[in-house]
């Protein structure tokens, strides 16, 4: 028994030496989820990007900015003058929160009458939104306490200084209108990449590429060919999804179902093009799967944005997440259906989805070409 034991270690040591892909997979992979989970695994927001609209401009008022910038929590990224400014900010995703401040601010603080400090939120991430609602009221409960002593009086109708959080696009703080578009991006990657992934390898398998080969298809035809079946299957299990998290979870549809549907075929026309990029490095169904597993469900899970925010992650990954198409979709899809914004708003998303899905297929194309050649 041991020695048949050890007879089947041995050969297994000896196909893991000569399947080098796999070996490299089960040496690279736990190290590299290590990494990835150590640093992405963030749950502390931060650098969470303010404007603000100042209606009083006195030395209190500054002095409330002040605190807010000097938390660590917020970066002031812009003043507002105009209160139709507030919805632009939000909508374009320049700012997370808007903190307004009323007229006759200093003035009432320095008297002992309550004041309220008006401060908007951006509610599409229901975790996120809960956290800044929680960093406002708490500074602002400190800076009530000092002016309360400034004073060297209480309020006898409470604080002084009071704030009045409203959160846009999702009052309620429903989790599922934050986790659904996340959801929506991970299952149509995850999906597109591994059913294009399996293609040619499947054909490398049974001997038929061979034949593809000698037929007068050029490549860019072949891949093209490839995928339109796919992606009409992908198109129509994306938009079923959407239906569905309509109907079960009550996500909104606030924007144009025209923009909607090109932005989902966009994403979807990168991620088939990227599995049928990976089926050209792959020798077999099996590490094509693994591949299309690893390259699918990592970045559109970790570093999309989809659960954990970008701009908590160290320098170094927010800069491979501008790569991850995901990010891209995941911003453009919650713009569509939670806030109803347009083109004119979404169009870097949306250009950024055509430039991966372009530079992928070319990939994709140029390596076909090569072992063709």
């Amino acid at each position: 028994m041991v020695s048949t034991a050890l007879a089947v270690g041995v050969k297994e040591f000896r196909q893991l030496g000569r399947d080098r892909r796999t070996l490299l997979t089960l040496l690279f992979v736990p190290s590299f989820l290590l990494l990835l989970y150590g640093y992405a695994l963030n749950f502390d927001i931060r650098n969470i990007p303010l404007a603000v609209q100042d209606n009083d401009r006195s030395t209190a008022s500054r002095e409330v900015i002040s605190a807010f910038v000097n938390s660590g929590y917020f970066d002031f990224v812009a003043g507002v003058v105009a209160t139709e400014e507030i919805e632009a900010v939000l909508d374009r995703g320049d700012a997370r929160a808007v903190l307004v401040i009323p007229p006759r601010f200093g003035e009432q603080v320095a008297t002992g009458t309550s004041a309220t400090v008006q401060m908007i939120i951006n509610g599409d991430n229901a975790n996120t939104a809960t956290t800044v609602m929680g960093y406002g009221v708490n500074l602002l409960g400190a800076m009530s306490v000092r002016y309360e002593l400034q004073a060297r009086a209480g309020s006898p109708s409470g604080p002084i200084l009071t704030v009045e959080p409203r959160i846009w696009y999702n009052p309620e703080l429903r989790s599922a209108l934050f986790l659904v578009p996340g959801l929506i991006a991970y299952i149509a990657m995850l999906t597109a990449v591994v059913s294009t992934a399996l293609s040619i390898v499947r054909e490398k398998e049974v001997g038929t590429m061979e034949q593809v080969r000698m037929s007068p298809i050029g490549p860019l035809s072949y891949v093209i060919g490839k995928t339109i079946p796919h992606f009409v299957v992908s198109l129509a299990s994306a938009m079923a999804i959407v239906a569905l998290a309509m109907l079960l979870f009550g996500l909104p549809m606030r924007g144009s179902w025209l923009l909607l549907l090109t932005t989902v075929s966009l994403f979807l026309i990168g991620a088939l093009a990227l599995g049928l990029l990976v089926s050209t490095i792959a020798e077999t169904q099996q590490v094509a799967f693994q591949v299309a597993l690893l390259i699918a469900y990592l970045p559109t899970l970790m570093l999309s944005g989809f659960i954990f925010p970008i701009s908590s992650m160290p320098v170094p990954l927010q800069t491979i997440t501008t790569v991850v198409p995901a990010k891209y979709f995941l911003t453009a899809l919650r713009g569509i259906v939670l806030k109803g914004v347009g083109a004119a708003v979404l169009w870097p998303e949306l250009v950024a989805l055509a430039v991966f899905a372009t530079v992928i297929v070319g990939l994709a194309s140029l390596r076909l070409k090569r072992q063709w050649a």
